[in-house]
């Protein structure tokens, strides 16, 4: 019997060592001894390389204007790991997570006497969250971000009303495959029977396969750019002004806060998802309310400024296509700035792929590292940049406080790489700026 918060939490990271195993065998075993929570579930399920997080963010805020409750299950945490399961962007209380523990844990030590083996970290919390929205507080509509890939996910479990692909780029490909094709293939595995599926993939390869799995199980498929499409994109000083067109509306001058176009890319997925909603599962939708939950939509550690003076960013861009969006947000958006760079980021990403743009747009590019498992050595990382006033410091903290003493006006500092990282700088950099 769990007691306490921190006994909960940290028998849910004591599962961390049985690492990733695809396959939803021990979900499928769990879901049947809990008597199927998941199939009481209104869901919306998000996959894709890059945007999941803000995609859900943007459509949670548009339904949660437009009068729903919403539930979320999104990874990994930034701020508190409650947030993981959330309703209504609040997460879940302490109490709320040690009553779940204390249901999840004897299936947990069940199942793992079977030959189906030890449930991961990952499983466990994903457990959690059908059990939470299933059968002890049941929302309007729950969103689900993938963890993984998409077709041994452990969320795939779930039976949604519509399935979401924001993009198809490179990232855990010793997982998922290391060609696009591939890594498709594990994504377009969340596209279900007769379930429609709205997807940002742009590259041919990947929506050949999302169109073959969308007609063998007969799931229509909405496509950015074919069956809905951004129209008058224009940056602005404080976020994004663009139009949607959908298949069934218009939605002319939309705001968003996020900076990027690849964040309207993600804003104009919620615009669909959330017409398609309306139009075809009676949805009440008022474009007003449409309207006011992109305009507040935030999403933390996605090109975050937390600072004005001096100017800090911060972006949890881990992947190569994440890293691409974050050097054109900025050439967009501080165009005239002098831009200095502080980058840490796990060993087992294309990490030479991910430095060299960021070199290419950096006054200086100071590394560093922080206590997670795999990730680069600070040394590591350094010696894969050719960048003239490269530098290196295995303190994070000291990199950091070294960097913001030197800022001057015209400076912007962009702290980025591994999300993990990114929970561990937010707090410390809210606290310590001048």
């Amino acid at each position: 019997m769990i007691h306490t918060y921190d006994e909960a939490v940290s028998w849910i990271h004591s599962r961390l060592p049985f690492g990733i195993k695809p396959g939803l065998e021990r979900m499928e075993w769990m879901m049947e001894r809990l008597g199927h929570p998941e199939r009481r579930i209104k869901a919306i399920h998000v996959a894709g390389t890059n945007g999941k997080g803000s995609t859900v963010c943007y459509l949670r805020h548009i339904l949660q204007e437009a009068g729903y409750s919403v539930g979320t299950f999104t990874s990994p945490y930034v701020e508190q790991f409650n947030e993981r399961i959330s309703i209504n962007g609040t997460p879940i209380s302490d109490e709320e997570i040690v009553d779940l523990v204390n249901v999840i844990k004897p299936l947990v030590e069940e199942v793992e006497q079977t030959e189906l083996g030890a449930p991961t970290e990952f499983e466990v919390i994903t457990v959690m969250a059908i059990y939470y929205f299933g059968k002890v507080n049941v929302q309007d509509v729950v969103i689900f971000e993938v963890g993984l890939g998409g077709r041994f996910d452990s969320t795939n479990v779930i039976y949604p009303l519509i399935s979401v692909i924001t993009n198809v780029g490179f990232d855990h490909t010793k997982i998922l495959g290391d060609t696009l094709t591939k890594i498709a293939f594990e994504k377009a595995g969340i596209i279900k029977a007769g379930v429609p599926v709205i997807t940002g993939a742009e590259q041919e390869e990947a929506l050949e396969v999302i169109f073959e799995k969308a007609k063998a199980v007969k799931a229509k498929p909405y496509v950015l750019g074919k069956d809905f499409e951004v129209k008058d994109y224009k940056a602005m000083e404080n976020g994004e002004r663009f139009s949607v067109d959908t298949l069934f509306s218009k939605y002319r001058d939309l705001t968003i806060s996020m900076f990027g176009f690849h964040q309207v890319k993600n804003a104009a997925l919620a615009v669909m998802v959330a017409d398609y909603l309306r139009v075809y599962y009676s949805f009440i939708i008022e474009e007003e309310a449409l309207r006011s939950g992109l305009e507040k939509a935030r999403w933390i550690g996605r090109f975050e400024k937390v600072s004005d003076n001096p100017t800090i960013l911060l972006d949890g861009a881990h992947n190569v296509e994440g890293i691409n969006s974050l050097v054109e947000t900025i050439k967009t958006h501080y165009p005239d700035k002098n831009i200095h760079v502080i980058f840490s980021a796990l060993r087992d990403k294309p990490l030479e792929k991910m430095i060299q743009p960021l070199a290419d747009i950096a006054e200086s590019i100071t590394f560093t590292s922080f206590d997670f498992p795999r990730v680069a050595e600070a040394k590591e990382l350094y010696d894969q940049c050719e960048h003239a006033a490269k530098a290196y410091e295995e303190d994070w903290k000291a990199a950091l406080k070294n960097k913001m003493s030197e800022m001057k006006e015209k400076d912007v500092l962009v702290v980025t790489g591994s999300l993990y990282f990114i929970s561990e700088v937010r707090p410390f950099v809210k606290t310590n700026k001048n």
